[in-house]
């Protein structure tokens, strides 16, 4: 006979043994004894040993949290790196569609075409995927890159605070998601007129849908492109965002959106050759041959 005993040893483990034996037993009863709980057993039929999982509690170290001065210092050294490297098109994609996957050509082929069209800096996440793709892109043409990196991206194994090839003067690893954002945002802020920036939302999951909706709201609420337009493009390679399109239309027959509030937001676009039109328009720019 199997049987399990369970014992709360503390609130974060709870350990678990089974007997594969097949034999009677009589245990007494004794609830709390010693602080620790016991399960009464009686005169049991024989069972089938079965299988208990056991679980371990993870505690997670946030000691770098206790103070604001930290999100601060790393917010500065975002504003820091922006200022060096100079603003320009910002890039929001997947970290899981890799160098087999036929966005990533695409991903590299819009990330070239771009940097020799604006002639600007091609920011990024500074991860693998379709970030890794624009990247390349830019570097091909000789266009200078910058990026945010966390430790880990979405699908990656092991955190690292290294990039495989940017020189470490062209990336910042940040600790605090908040940081990172003020740095993606910030880097595609017209602050003169002379400067050419973007936002590129191309294919992604779930922090690439963060990021695109959450500078889709900064746009609706003019704390981005008040005075400067920024361009929004949304990368709809395959019709990969085409269901999503479809539910923000549905919005506006539950008047949560206004009618052509979200279209105006950005411009969608099928083909690189879309997009780099639809630039080169924005500003007044001849198209790269």
């Amino acid at each position: 006979m199997g049987f399990p005993i369970a014992k709360l040893t503390s609130s974060s483990e709870l350990f678990c043994l089974q007997n594969s034996c097949q034999f009677d037993v009589s245990i007494s009863c004794n609830w709390m004894k010693n602080g620790n709980f016991s399960i009464p057993f009686f005169k049991l039929a024989t069972f089938k040993p079965q299988r208990i999982q056991c679980y371990k509690k993870v505690e997670t170290d946030f000691d770098e949290r206790k103070s604001p001065n930290e999100v601060k210092k790393e917010i500065e050294q975002c504003y820091e790196l922006i200022n060096r490297l100079g603003r320009g098109v910002v890039y929001l994609g997947s970290s899981r569609m890799g160098p087999n996957h036929p966005h990533y050509d695409l991903s590299f082929e819009l990330g070239r075409e771009v940097a020799s069209l604006l002639e600007c800096t091609s920011w990024s996440g500074a991860g693998p995927g379709l970030m890794d793709a624009v990247t390349k892109g830019a570097l091909q043409v000789g266009k200078p890159v910058g990026g945010f990196k966390i430790g880990k991206e979405a699908g990656e194994w092991t955190a690292t605070k290294f990039h495989p090839y940017l020189p470490v003067e062209r990336y910042l690893t940040c600790r605090f998601f908040s940081a990172r954002k003020h740095g993606l945002v910030d880097a595609a802020v017209r602050a003169t007129s002379s400067d050419r920036t973007a936002v590129i939302g191309l294919p992604g999951g779930i922090g690439t849908l963060d990021e695109i909706f959450e500078i889709l709201a900064l746009i609706q609420l003019e704390r981005i492109g008040s005075s400067l337009p920024v361009p929004f493009i949304l990368m709809n390679y395959d019709s990969f965002y085409s269901k999503l399109l479809d539910f923000l239309n549905d919005c506006e027959g539950w008047e949560t959106v206004a009618k052509g509030e979200v279209a105006s937001l950005w411009k969608v676009c099928n083909t690189n050759s879309e997009a780099l039109t639809y630039l080169a328009k924005f500003y007044s720019l001849s198209p790269v041959p």
